[in-house]
């Protein structure tokens, strides 16, 4: 072996040990981080939110970027935001065919709002941090209150609300039901481009518990396609964006 040959190979090796070292602190660091909240957890558990835990490819298609426990938001992701009378703020690209759908709904007789529109991620984890209190009150432990909690609230950095593309959606229950105001959602949204995101029968694949009042913009050719064949985002991401 020539001594060019021989110092490449060392280099390569010092850069493969290098990138171990850190690698290894990195799981040591998250391990202790999550031991002082949820004590048990071991190095295979971080293994193993390691493997599954990807970042979201904001190359595609704004309207079907995907964000759910396997998919985080973007570091560089950005949105532009506009308030609505209420004060709460949806995505800029969105509000045109929000408005339409709204003055639709209330010309055919109901009530509605947006209860929640964009959050922040801090606005994201005080609401999870809410969720996971009231259920230690209850007498669950740090790791079941948690584990309940993520059933219901999206874990911050996988939320779609901070995309500002998704909005809660309910009823003025003194002027209409809320039964109504979901009854039309679900057979009308699509055609401005909306999907109810985490429907009953979808649950096993969203990882989120059923909401009707929770809508997503897909954009109308998507929200058509997944109406008409009852699909979920993730189901239509996988048939039709491969």
């Amino acid at each position: 072996m020539n001594k060019k040959h021989y110092r490449k190979r060392n280099h390569i090796l010092k850069i493969s040990l290098l990138f171990l070292i850190v690698l290894l602190a990195a799981i040591l660091y998250r391990t202790c981080q999550l031991n002082a909240e949820s004590p048990g957890t071991t190095i295979k558990t971080i293994l193993t939110e390691l493997s599954n835990h990807t970042t979201t490819d904001s190359s595609e298609n704004w309207e079907l970027l995907l964000v759910n426990r396997t998919h985080k938001i973007p570091a560089h992701y950005s949105v532009t935001l506009t308030e609505l009378s209420n004060g709460k703020k949806v995505g800029q690209r969105i509000y045109p065919s929000l408005q339409q759908m709204f003055d639709d709904a209330r010309a055919a007789g109901l009530s509605l709002f947006v209860r929640e529109g964009y959050r922040t991620a801090e606005d994201q984890q005080q609401i999870m941090d809410e969720r996971i209190t009231k259920y230690e009150n209850q007498g669950y432990s740090k790791t079941e209150a948690t584990k309940l909690a993520e059933e219901y609230v999206a874990i911050p950095g996988t939320s779609e609300h901070q995309l500002g593309l998704s909005v809660d959606i309910n009823a003025d229950t003194t002027k209409c039901s809320s039964e109504k105001v979901y009854q039309w959602l679900d057979e009308n949204a699509w055609k401005y481009g909306f999907i109810k995101r985490y429907p009953s029968d979808k649950t096993d694949i969203t990882g989120i518990s059923n909401e009707p009042w929770h809508y997503r913009y897909v954009g109308k050719d998507a929200a058509k396609t997944m109406k008409e064949e009852n699909l979920c985002l993730e189901e239509y991401l996988e048939q039709y964006k491969k």
